[in-house]
């Protein structure tokens, strides 16, 4: 996959807004990559929040609506991972300001 799209597709996610905590789950790190192939199916590996997260289909429901912006994705398959296990320490910098983590 081109650099191109995979910068398009992780910008159509930054619209996807963890409703618990208001920020989008690019700058949360819950995405941990995208691909996509030559039949337009998009792929997007991710994790949440936590285990419980009563959000999960809300947010893989956003990641599918996203993407579908996109005029080269024709489907979006989204695998939901633990491992690596998401902590502070993946969210950007800005997502630490506006949450208030050091």
């Amino acid at each position: 996959m081109e650099k191109e799209m995979e910068e398009s597709m992780f910008g159509a996610l930054e619209n996807v807004i963890d409703p618990e905590l208001g920020i989008d789950i690019v700058n949360l790190g819950l995405v941990y990559g995208v691909n996509l192939d030559e039949d337009g199916n998009a792929g997007v590996e991710m994790t949440l929040t936590s285990m419980g997260c009563p959000m999960g289909p809300q947010i893989v429901d956003g990641v599918k609506q996203a993407l579908a912006e996109l005029p080269e994705v024709q489907d979006t398959e989204v695998n939901i991972v633990w491992n690596p296990p998401w902590d502070k320490d993946k969210m950007s910098r800005y997502a630490k300001i506006a949450l208030g983590v050091s």
